[in-house]
């Protein structure tokens, strides 16, 4: 599933860089919780091995995106993109 997809799905208002509405992820999230707060939104979808997914949707933020995944064990990970398609960055945390 293309981003473009998930924002048209769920209604999201943003400006976002071209390469963000190419990238792939997870069609899951377009069955997940979506909540809006502000000019910010949330998609978390837990899955059947009980990990948590969650994006976090910023479209005015340094890092449009972040996936941030909870494993059973209580770990995090997960990555931010940026506003350019060489800005990357790998958390194990919000």
């Amino acid at each position: 599933m293309l981003f473009k997809d998930l924002i048209d799905h769920f209604d999201i208002q943003g400006d976002f860089p071209d390469y963000l509405l190419e990238q792939t992820f997870n069609p899951i999230f377009l069955d997940g919780d979506f909540s809006k707060l502000d000019n910010n939104y949330k998609i978390v979808v837990t899955t059947r091995q009980n990990v948590t997914h969650q994006m976090f949707i910023k479209p005015d933020d340094d890092y449009p995106i972040t996936i941030m995944s909870e494993l059973p064990n209580g770990s995090l990970n997960g990555m931010k993109f940026g506003r350019t398609a060489d800005d990357v960055a790998y958390v194990n945390k919000l």
